[in-house]
């Protein structure tokens, strides 16, 4: 168990966040896996165990326990918008949707953010994978206007600011999240919203977190930035080598 590298990942009760939480947990012969979630809710969803931290990503002193002493840190926390209560699909029309109080994504993905990177780098860590979206380039994507939320706006500020902090980072710009199996897709990388405009834009969930894990591994995605879409299941063969997807890319941000 010596000198295992010790990985916290943040949003651990999320989506995505607990799909990395539990890859970690089962490459025990690789990571020291810890969480970092707001609620005791979200600790007992995700197994409650004593590697799960609880605090609040806008204040910096309640994320600090949990970020002594790591190695790296992955970030998987997102402001998550809900939809206005009283909407009747049956009278059709759209939902809408709000951000709660204090949970928006200034808040959530700008400055938590920007705290987590801020404190990791005082406590030494040496790389810090960051969960974004594509659409970023597009100040007029639709996701901009749920909630007057601006969400891509917030999210690649933060990008950039890990982009600028001289800790080293892999920035993961993921396509539209799929529920479905990881493994079984071919991985496609891009930059600045190009597979957008092609039919790689979606990816599971499941290949986005073991590209975080991958990520922790290789030299070859450090100071990277990419857009990470998949061909449909059945079309190619699955990505094995992460080392060479990351090594195709060459942009920073």
């Amino acid at each position: 168990m010596a000198n295992l590298p010790t990985v916290l990942v943040t949003g651990a009760s999320g989506r995505t966040g607990q799909i990395v939480y539990k890859k970690l947990k089962e490459r025990s012969d690789k990571f020291v896996a810890k969480g970092l979630v707001r609620t005791p809710e979200g600790k007992e969803k995700i197994g409650g165990e004593a590697d799960v931290f609880i605090g609040d990503i806008r204040d910096v002193d309640s994320i600090n326990p949990a970020i002594q002493g790591i190695d790296a840190l992955v970030i998987l926390t997102s402001a998550v918008p809900k939809m206005k209560p009283g909407f009747d699909p049956t009278k059709g029309g759209r939902p809408e949707f709000i951000f709660e109080d204090g949970q928006y994504p200034e808040q959530v993905d700008w400055i938590g953010q920007r705290n987590q990177i801020d404190a990791a780098k005082v406590a030494g860590v040496k790389h810090i994978v960051l969960v974004g979206s594509m659409g970023g380039t597009n100040p007029d994507h639709p996701l901009n206007k749920l909630g007057n939320g601006n969400i891509l706006v917030w999210k690649r500020k933060a990008e950039q600011y890990l982009a600028d902090s001289g800790t080293p980072y892999t920035i993961i710009k993921a396509g539209g999240l799929l529920d479905k199996e990881g493994g079984a897709r071919e991985l496609i990388v891009g930059k600045d919203d190009e597979l957008l405009q092609t039919d790689t834009k979606t990816i599971p969930r499941a290949d986005v977190a073991e590209a975080c894990i991958q990520a922790l591994l290789f030299e070859e995605a450090k100071f990277k930035a990419f857009d990470l879409g998949s061909k449909a299941e059945g079309t190619s063969a699955p990505t094995k080598d992460f080392k060479t997807l990351f090594s195709q890319v060459t942009s920073r941000f």
